[in-house]
């Protein structure tokens, strides 16, 4: 069905009846349910934590539990996050926290996957891009540049790679 089919239907639609399908949607979907409970209550606070914690576990182990170090997990709430409208500021400071993470993960435990590095060197770039799209990079420059130290310390594989976009954005 397309945009405008849809609106058709919606205009031969009571009050009644339209707000009976809202309903219905909200209580079938969780997305439904989550944009409404946001729009009505827009706690970017409460959200940043809670994806927050979610990363911590990802890469940090908590409870003895196996850490499984996927940067889907991440993504899918910066997805999310981006859905939803949370502020821009929010959204990087989620983003910057995966990769602070993801370092104090490795500098924890040496990783030799060779995808981690490269999902990591994504996430930077998909973070630098955001930054510089919404002008934020100067709010965050030096955690990206702390990020950046603790990339060279450990010595990550491809660390020239972080160096090039360090430089291509004059953040040295």
């Amino acid at each position: 069905m397309s945009k405008r089919d849809l609106k058709k239907y919606l205009n031969t639609l009571n009050k009644d009846s339209l707000e009976e399908q809202l309903l219905e949607l909200y209580d079938k979907f969780l997305d439904v349910k989550k944009y409404y409970d946001f729009v009505f209550n827009p706690n970017e606070t409460k959200l940043v934590h809670e994806a927050k914690s979610k990363i911590y576990c990802e890469y940090i182990a908590v409870k003895g539990k196996k850490v499984k170090m996927r940067r889907s997990v991440a993504q899918k709430l910066i997805k999310n996050f981006l859905i939803l409208g949370v502020d821009d500021f929010c959204v990087v400071d989620v983003m910057l926290y995966n990769l602070e993470i993801a370092h104090l993960s490795s500098s924890q435990k040496p990783i030799v996957q060779e995808q981690f590095y490269k999902s990591m060197l994504k996430s930077f770039e998909q973070v630098i891009y955001l930054m510089i799209e919404k002008n934020l990079l100067n709010e965050f420059k030096s955690r990206v540049l702390d990020i950046f130290i603790n990339i060279k310390k450990q010595n990550w594989k491809n660390v020239e790679q972080f160096k090039i976009i360090i430089e291509k954005c004059d953040l040295e």
